[in-house]
């Protein structure tokens, strides 16, 4: 049920986020909402007063007012926020989050991709791995880079359920296969 809900207040911002006439960007709501989220996990005190009941949704309108003013935030998601709460919905965010990014993502035709180097990539190279994915898969590739000191040597990108293994201990492991059977 809560998904469902989520889901709905998620396709309704990514509705208004992908307006042309808005002028709009999703990745920039993304992170604002990002930085909400970061603020309401950090802040025993200012979750408090957004979930609880006691407080009237003029005070929490008020408190988030204030959060946007400090930390500049869109009046798209402050007005979004403003409703979310009106709607006692605001211990739901990580999941509008969540959901937002998967309709935007399906919307402009963007994957998401998991990245695992064995050290850390040069800007020229992540925009070199991003493009060459983008190839591979015909859409707009978004690339989480992580080290991973186990692979030796190389990559391994996960795309959903798709995984790329180009490492070294991915190779090693095939080999060991081959040789074995």
């Amino acid at each position: 049920m809560a998904l469902a809900v989520a889901s709905r207040y998620a396709r309704a911002l990514a509705d208004l986020a992908l307006d042309p006439q808005r002028g709009a960007d999703p990745e920039a709501l993304t992170a604002e909402l990002e930085a909400v989220e970061r603020a309401l996990d950090e802040s025993p005190a200012l979750r408090n007063v957004l979930l609880s009941p006691a407080v009237t949704p003029a005070r929490k309108r008020a408190v988030v007012a204030r959060l946007s003013a400090i930390a500049g935030l869109s009046r798209l998601l402050r007005n979004f926020l403003y409703v979310v709460i009106d709607r006692r919905r605001i211990g739901l965010l990580g999941e509008i989050r969540q959901a937002f990014r998967s309709v935007v993502d399906e919307r402009t035709g963007t994957l998401e991709a998991g990245i695992a180097t064995a050290r850390e990539l040069s800007a020229d190279e992540r925009a070199h791995v991003s493009a060459r994915l983008g190839q591979v898969t015909g859409m707009k590739v978004r690339c989480r880079f992580a080290e991973d000191q186990a692979l030796i040597g190389g990559m391994v990108a996960r795309i959903g359920s798709t995984v790329f293994d180009g490492s070294v201990r991915g190779q090693l492991e095939a080999l060991r296969r081959r040789l074995t059977e």
